[in-house]
């Protein structure tokens, strides 16, 4: 049985208060206040730090292609738009170039003639086509000037741009050997390099009412045109062995940039 004696009980306190107060100290440390423990959690953040990195840098290799795949497939109808964009542009800053350059040219410079009519070659009216007209550009009332030249029956466009064209055929009868015909009719055309097909510009038709073969037939065309380099304008008439070469000032034809 136990002792009741105060004696061996206090006896034995102080044995029991050093055990716990050898016991505190040790449950006390705690892990973080211990160097060692210190030393192994920032080892172990390292290595999470790490592998967070590493885990980062894969997801970006990996990504990376795929967006560069994605971006260059989504720009390349722009890019193609982009490139239609540009040829229209370039289009129109040559034709604008055009525009300011005749614009700018004093009245004086501007490509101009003025053809008159000549006595006609006959054999060169043979064909399918409406016989084509020549005239004389030096002589007299006809000019060539600024670069507006005339060359196998026709004017050659020099520069772009929007000209008056206007032609005047007078045509008369009687002509021995050769029936009245009902009408006669005037055309100016134009042929370009891109189209070789001759293109009808203006077309003035006149019927002959009158009675008896004399009779004089006069006809007008004139509009404003727009024209390129290089086009050749003509003038066709129904039948040129009626058309009255005598008088420069009744059969003409001419072109003026405005």
């Amino acid at each position: 049985m136990p002792s009741s004696h105060p004696g061996a009980a206090a006896a034995r306190m102080p044995g029991a208060v050093m055990d716990r107060g050898a016991e505190i100290p040790m449950e006390a440390v705690a892990p973080g206040t211990n160097p060692a423990a210190r030393m192994h959690l920032r080892e172990d953040l390292k290595r999470i730090r790490c592998a967070v990195l590493l885990c980062l840098l894969s997801v970006l290799v990996l990504v990376l292609p795929i967006a560069y795949l994605l971006v260059g497939h989504l720009r390349a109808p722009s890019s193609c738009a982009g490139q239609v964009t540009e040829e229209k542009g370039s289009r129109f800053l040559k034709q604008r170039a055009v525009d300011t350059v005749t614009e700018t040219l004093p009245s004086a410079e501007k490509p101009r003639a003025h053809l008159t009519v000549k006595r006609q070659d006959l054999t060169t009216t043979t064909g399918n086509h409406l016989p084509i007209l020549q005239w004389e550009d030096k002589r007299g009332l006809a000019f060539t000037k600024n670069n507006l030249s005339y060359s196998s029956n026709s004017l050659v466009i020099p520069v772009s741009g929007d000209y008056y064209v206007y032609a005047q055929v007078t045509f008369r009868g009687p002509i021995e050997n050769h029936t009245k015909p009902n009408s006669v009719t005037e055309i100016i055309t134009k042929v370009t390099d891109s189209y070789p097909v001759p293109t009808n510009l203006l077309t003035g038709t006149k019927t002959l009412s009158e009675n008896g073969n004399n009779w004089f037939q006069p006809i007008y065309l004139g509009a404003v045109v727009s024209l390129k380099v290089g086009d050749r304008l003509m003038v066709n008439v129904s039948d040129i062995k009626l058309v009255d070469y005598t008088k420069e000032h009744i059969t003409f034809f001419g072109a003026f940039l405005l």
